[in-house]
């Protein structure tokens, strides 16, 4: 059998061509995975620069961070600005110009001239109370006043027997003794009807007068009601022509509060509404409840728009000195505290707890903490807050 030599030639040749393809593929496949393991020197991309690192209690901002470009910082200002303190407050009445109307005797109260808030004077007929006490106490007067008389007649007469020598000394002595005793009891009776002090209708309908010019404020009374404990008031009248305005001042405050201390009082009944005044009274105990003592101020109520039980707020004023300030803006809450960012080096921050005196529109005063000068985060604060 013969053999065609050309075929067998280009067999040959084709079988080594697909062994050449076979060869280059390997190499392209093992090039791939040995510059995928980094064989031949090649790296992987470096991961990105954090915004900002922490370094113990530091916090250092990378010059490639973006947060530099949303961070301000400024030094700390000083101002000399008044210490002041604003505590809650509310208008009272001034307790010495407040009077109880008490019942002088037990009854009936059969006519009530007046009702809760009316306006009195002083003198103007509040109350008639029929009372069976009233004519007792005009009885014993009466009866007290005829036995004095008597008693004075026979005391004269037996004074002229003795003087011809008709009564005995005995005689003369006992009317003596009747007469001072007479007298004493009409003087007792006197003083009863004094002490009751308002004027009787008849002797058994007495009438109850305002005591001085004011507002009744309380009423406990009605028409036809008995009054059995002359100890409890009808009714309270109080003078609002000048009230109190009582602040509560903190225990942890007291020190700073002094009588005489300039004080300014805004009400919520009165928007935009500023009263200036001074301290009149400093309590000498704390009140147990609150732990807060009562400070009081003293005003003039002119048209009575100052009303008893309103609210207020009072500012007292301190004296003038040179305080640390910062802006609000630079103020963050953390944990309960309140904090700030202080530069410690070049973007270099360290969080500081300061303590505020006085706040002022976009400022803030600062009783510790920072320093004057020191370079105080004021912008961005928030994103160092972690």
């Amino acid at each position: 059998m013969q053999v065609d030599q050309h075929n067998h030639g280009s067999m040959r040749v084709g079988g080594g061509y697909l062994w050449a393809g076979v060869a280059v593929g390997l190499v392209v496949i093992g090039g791939f995975y040995a510059a995928k393991a980094g064989w031949f020197g090649s790296k992987e991309a470096p991961s990105p620069t954090p915004a900002l690192q922490h370094k113990g209690d530091q916090i250092v901002i990378p010059a490639e961070s973006p947060l530099r470009s949303r961070i301000a910082f400024a030094p700390a200002a000083t101002r000399t600005i008044g210490a002041k303190l604003i505590v809650p407050g509310q208008v009272e009445a001034d307790p010495a110009r407040t009077i109880a109307v008490l019942p002088p005797l037990g009854g009936r109260l059969s006519e009530l001239k007046v009702g809760l808030g009316d306006r009195v004077t002083q003198g103007q007929v509040l109350a008639v109370i029929d009372s069976p006490d009233l004519a007792q106490a005009y009885d014993d007067d009466e009866k007290a006043a005829d036995t004095l008389a008597l008693t004075e007649k026979t005391l004269k007469r037996q004074q002229q027997q003795q003087a011809i020598g008709v009564a005995s000394d005995h005689d003369l002595d006992q009317a003596k003794s009747d007469y001072s005793q007479a007298l004493a009891e009409h003087t007792r009776t006197q003083a009863r009807l004094k002490d009751i002090g308002v004027e009787a209708i008849d002797h058994h309908r007495l009438v109850v007068r305002a005591p001085a010019t004011g507002s009744v404020t309380t009423l406990t009374a009605a028409n036809g009601g008995q009054i059995n404990d002359p100890t409890q008031p009808l009714m309270t009248v109080a003078d609002l022509s000048v009230v109190w305005v009582t602040a509560l001042v903190p225990e942890r405050n007291i020190s700073e509060v002094t009588r005489g201390q300039a004080a300014e009082v805004t009400l919520n009944a009165y928007p935009g509404k500023t009263l200036s005044g001074k301290v009149t009274f400093v309590s000498d105990t704390v009140e147990p409840d609150s732990r807060r003592d009562k400070v009081r101020l003293a005003f003039s109520n002119p048209g009575l728009v100052l009303k008893p039980n309103m609210f207020a707020s009072v500012t007292l004023n301190g004296t003038a000195t040179a305080q640390v300030v910062l802006p609000t803006s630079a103020l963050l809450m953390n944990n309960d505290r309140t904090t700030v960012f202080v530069a410690t080096g070049d973007w270099t921050f360290e969080r500081r707890v300061v303590e505020l005196s006085l706040e002022e529109g976009a400022e803030v005063g600062i009783a510790s903490g920072v320093k004057a000068g020191e370079q105080v985060v004021v912008k961005g604060g928030i994103l160092l807050n972690d």
